[in-house]
């Protein structure tokens, strides 16, 4: 063989060699990367994520960093947003929370229900109506430094846009069958209730229990179709109350004046127990 055909083979075999070595190698890389604690979805982190819900599976390689508390406070990966209208401003957020943070609103809002109050709409004072049947507690100053409440409230305050600060204490509900809210908006008219932060601008409802027939939120003003609330057919949205499920819906519109279309209510129970949690957001800090 000519010397110069022998030095270009010896010199193609070398660059054949060297490709297959890097190759190799950076395969071997990705695959440590992917089995390194935290990044990939063989890790026990990720099977923990997994395995709470089992709604909906992280895609491969999900990065999830040594610093992923975000991460997991805020969902990512599980929560799904779906506009149900935009006048009024109606978000339907899937998988919103986890079924052990339904569970656990439930266990500390259980033993401490009550009848359910409305609020007068000129002296601010709340009384028993038949227009509310169902039955509630506010979660204390202790219950909201659990660090699941705190996690559940940031999360309100990402998705909502507006400070934690701005929020009053959830509030846990439990609608019997026949019971119900007759339409009603969330905003104030009295004096007293914005001394204490505002007017409310959105409201976050979330959905904590299951098995139950009926118990839909209503918006008779949301679109102009057809919708089921409580068994029979009017007009408007309704969203069925699903486990983990949450809706987000603002009271004031984006020219800052309250929305009369967020008029809104809860369908009548036919069968089971709803259970929901509602948190109100204020302009300012509440007090």
């Amino acid at each position: 063989m000519v010397p110069s055909m022998k030095f270009i083979f010896g010199l193609l075999s070398f660059v054949t060699v060297g490709l297959i070595i890097g190759s190799v190698s950076q395969l071997a890389l990705l695959r440590q990367l992917e089995d390194s604690p935290g990044t990939s979805t063989k890790s026990p982190r990720f099977r923990r994520l997994h395995q709470r819900d089992g709604v909906l599976q992280l895609p491969r390689g999900f990065p999830l960093w040594k610093n992923d508390k975000e991460v997991e406070t805020l969902r990512l990966g599980y929560i799904k947003p779906e506009v149900l209208s935009w006048s009024p401003r109606i978000i339907l957020l899937h998988n919103f929370l986890s079924m052990e943070e339904c569970e656990y609103l439930k266990a500390i809002g259980y033993p401490h229900l009550q009848n359910s109050h409305v609020v007068d709409s000129k002296t601010g004072k709340s009384f028993m109506s038949n227009v509310r049947t169902s039955s509630g507690m506010f979660l204390s100053s202790k219950d909201r430094k659990h660090p699941m409440v705190q996690a559940i409230e940031k999360r309100i305050s990402i998705y909502a846009q507006v400070p934690v600060e701005n929020g009053e204490a959830i509030q846990i509900l439990r609608y019997e069958k026949n019971q119900y809210y007759e339409p009603h908006n969330d905003y104030f008219f009295d004096d007293f209730n914005l001394k204490k932060g505002g007017q409310r601008i959105a409201t976050m409802l979330m959905y904590i229990g299951d098995n139950v027939e009926g118990g839909e939120t209503y918006f008779p003003a949301g679109g102009s179709g057809e919708c089921n609330c409580g068994g029979k057919i009017v007009k408007g949205i309704s969203v069925k109350p699903i486990k983990g499920n949450a809706v987000l819906f603002w009271s004031m519109g984006l020219n800052g004046k309250s929305d009369p279309k967020s008029l809104h209510g809860a369908c009548e129970v036919l069968s089971g127990k709803k259970w929901s949690a509602v948190k109100w957001m204020r302009e300012r800090a509440f007090t």
